[in-house]
């Protein structure tokens, strides 16, 4: 045996190979489907002029920042600050991190990319301003800042008028600092089943983020910028008369999750995210064995579906392997499905994507492009 040090691990596809020769698990990108969906949203955003600024916590990916950027989206947000390093290197020139840091770290982070790209920020603690503002001075660059205010969802953000003032006064103190306007987003009425649940509850927080911008105008201070919402919302929000932004990011791929909302009309986007699994062991009557578990799936909101095929149902996630239950047929039962292909639909597609370093990319059932996911796992 010699050792060989120049081994490498072979590609999961090439272009120009057919679905079937793709090495699972595979992440796939169904193109027609994608581009429909960034092609919808952009629309939607247009004609209601709104800005778009997609969520790149969805995908994690340079390339696809840059297709959202040329339908017609004015930058991308990240929900970290590590993320946006590749953002960044790929060329994304205006980046919105919409989440809280603290830590001198954080701080001399947010001073390196201001330095590279139009940068705007966000925040909910007067201590968070302090640290960041005396950090913009010294270092000579200028920060666009944005105060989060909590419209429902009961986790990040202020929640009296009182707090929002202290943190509009502290921003406005800092020379280096700019008051951008609000941060509200409300994640807990994406998946609303009903439609109408979601429009009635979307307008109930748009209510609530405008009372906050009439106590700034009150107070004689001007609010740029209102930006929020989501894929489940985002029709409500681009006619809310309140958003003048909105941050969707699930709509390029679709998921389980968001599949199971109602939708009117033609507003659903289509599915186009896709994990490729092998069937790898039949040694049971009534299961079969595919090659993506935990690793290769996040479950947090449910078991993947599998597309098209209604003699399987995704039952049960192990690390490496996924437990599908053949349906109670006789000759669905008696067919031996060892090596046959699956295609899965996550329940989730952002944690999903960040179990994979590529999108394999596919037209017609052929690989016609493999783009990095080149912000994967970068979560500080």
């Amino acid at each position: 045996m010699t050792t060989d040090f120049s081994i490498k691990l072979p590609p999961i596809a090439k272009r120009g190979d057919t679905l079937a020769q793709v090495s699972t698990p595979a992440l796939l990108i169904e193109l027609d489907a994608f581009e429909h969906n960034i092609a919808c949203m952009a629309d939607m955003a247009r004609q209601h002029g709104v800005a778009l600024r997609p969520h790149a916590k969805a995908h994690k990916s340079s390339v696809i920042a840059q297709k959202q950027i040329a339908a017609g989206a004015i930058g991308i947000c990240c929900q970290k600050l590590s993320e946006a390093y590749p953002f960044v290197a790929a060329g994304i020139s205006d980046i919105y991190i919409s989440n809280e840091f603290v830590g001198p770290a954080k701080v001399a982070m947010a001073i390196e990319l201001a330095r590279h790209v139009k940068l705007s920020l966000c925040v909910d603690h007067i201590a968070q301003i302090e640290a960041l503002g005396l950090a913009a001075d010294a270092a000579g660059v200028v920060i666009t800042v944005l105060v989060e205010v909590d419209i429902g969802q009961a986790r990040c953000g202020v929640a009296r008028m009182e707090g929002l003032a202290t943190l509009v006064d502290g921003i406005v103190r800092h020379p280096a600092l700019r008051f951008g306007g609000l941060q509200a987003f409300h994640g807990g009425i994406q998946h609303l089943t009903t439609w109408d649940l979601r429009r009635t509850s979307a307008a109930a927080s748009a209510d609530k983020v405008a009372t906050y911008a009439q106590f700034l105008a009150a107070r004689g201070i001007a609010c740029p910028l209102i930006t929020g919402g989501g894929t489940g919302t985002a029709e409500f929000d681009v006619a809310s008369g309140v958003f003048t932004e909105i941050q969707p990011g699930s709509y390029i791929f679709m998921d389980a999750h968001y599949g199971a909302n109602e939708w009117a009309g033609n507003k659903m986007p289509r599915h186009s995210l896709f994990i490729a699994a092998t069937i790898m062991s039949t040694a049971k009557n009534d299961i079969a064995v595919c090659d993506v578990g935990l690793k290769g799936v996040a479950i947090d909101s449910g078991m993947p579906l599998v597309k098209q095929d209604d003699e399987l149902k995704f039952i049960r996630a192990n690390d490496e392997h996924g437990v599908l239950k053949i349906i109670d047929n006789p000759d669905a039962i008696a067919r031996d499905r060892l090596g046959e292909q699956v295609l899965l639909i996550p329940g989730h597609c952002d944690p999903t994507a960040n179990l994979y370093d590529q999108y394999v990319c596919i037209r017609n059932d052929r690989v016609e492009d493999i783009w990095d996911i080149d912000a994967r796992g970068l979560s500080q």
